[in-house]
This record gives C-alpha cells, structure tokens and sequence, in this order.
C-alpha cells in the first residue's frame, strides 16, 4: 500500500488519469444499467422480432440502406430524426422498436427521442449492421 501512495505521489499526472479512466469506466456501466433505452445483442434482438413483433427502424443514410438492411426494416432518413419526425410510426407506438445504425453508436439518441415522444418500448441493436452482418443473419436490398 505504501508503495501504491509514493507512486501516486511521485507520478501525480499519472495517477490522475488512471483515476478519471476507473470513474469513466465505472460511469459507463451504471449509466448504461439505469438508462431506458436498453442494448440489445443479434440474438435479443432477433426474438424480439420473433416473439413480441418488434419494428427495426434503420437510421443510416438512405444509400447505406440500399446497399443492405435487416429483411422488413423501415427507413427514418436523418432529416426526419433531427426534426424528431415519428410520423410514419405513429400506429406502432405500443410496440418493441428496434433502432439500428451502421456500427452501434448513434442509434442511442434515436431510441431515447421515440420514448420522449411517447413509445412504449425503444432498444438499440448492440454493434448495428456490423454485428447484425457478421452474425450472417438475413438481409435485403
């Protein structure tokens, strides 16, 4: 332990960034159990789909989702998700939407505008069309 204080002291920089790593790491993981928009894996998500007749909304740009998408997903163009335009899923508002993005990372802000606007059930598919490709699970073009 003593060794551990005289390393923090003589490396202060050091152990400063070690210190904000452990609180972002830490930060990360409660931030994501508390959070409403939950991450789903292909596996989750697939039974969501199956089960409880969840909606893929794909949010990549329109030439991305010609080039490939998950079969029976619909299209929100980026217009559409800056003006928080839910329009064409207003009838689907009591079921599981399932938002999907090229690799995973912006489909989080999606999914927590469709619960702001009033959807019941809002996930992220974790790794997007990546981790949906290279499970060799179904698409379309």
């Amino acid at each position: 332990m003593e060794q551990i204080v005289e390393f923090a002291q003589n490396n202060f920089f050091l152990s400063g960034v070690w210190l904000a790593l452990i609180i972002l790491i830490i930060y990360t993981f409660v931030a994501g159990a508390l959070s409403a928009v939950k991450e789903l894996n292909t596996h989750q998500a697939t039974l969501k789909i199956n089960k409880e007749d969840a909606i893929l909304l794909d949010i990549r740009k329109p030439d991305e989702f010609k080039k490939g998408h998950i079969v029976g997903a619909r299209q929100l163009k980026p217009s559409e998700i800056a003006s928080a335009d839910f329009s064409k899923l207003e009838k689907h508002k009591s079921q599981p939407i399932i938002v999907v993005c090229a690799m995973g990372m912006s489909a989080k802000k999606t999914a927590s505008q469709l619960l702001k606007a009033g959807f019941s059930e809002a996930a992220v598919l974790q790794g997007g069309m990546s981790a949906w490709s290279s499970a060799n699970l179904p698409t379309t073009k």
